[in-house]
């Protein structure tokens, strides 16, 4: 089963003004999660991971009564943004739990576990 883990950070803790210059704890958190990674790639689980960019470039897009509209920023203003996600393929909720538990131990914030709808979806 695939499951897609997403990371969030609190807003205030991520600077716009330096979001291209990322800080010692930044690096020092990558680099764990990283070690995370290639166990991962070791066992077969993992599929992908990405950073995402500060959510002040990010662009909205939504249906309005007068059409489509594309605005700046995000969706509306959060407390905690949506920093980075990975999609892993491990056996079951229970595994994807222990492998997000030992990334969260480490890193101290929140990772939600959502599973991949696949092919029992499908229309």
């Amino acid at each position: 089963m695939k499951y897609l883990l997403l990371s969030y950070t609190p807003a205030a803790a991520w600077d716009a003004a330096t979001a291209d210059t990322p800080s010692e704890e930044a690096l020092a958190a990558f680099a764990a999660y990283q070690k995370f990674e290639q166990e991962l790639i070791a066992t077969g689980e993992f599929v992908s991971s990405e950073g995402l960019g500060h959510p002040v470039v990010s662009t909205t897009v939504r249906r309005t009564p007068s059409g489509v509209v594309a605005t700046d920023g995000p969706f509306a203003e959060l407390k905690e943004v949506l920093a980075s996600f990975a999609v892993i393929d491990v056996a079951s909720r229970e595994r994807a739990v222990e492998i997000v538990s030992r990334i969260v131990e480490v890193l101290g914030e929140p990772i939600e576990i959502r599973p991949i709808m696949g092919d029992d979806f499908a229309a």
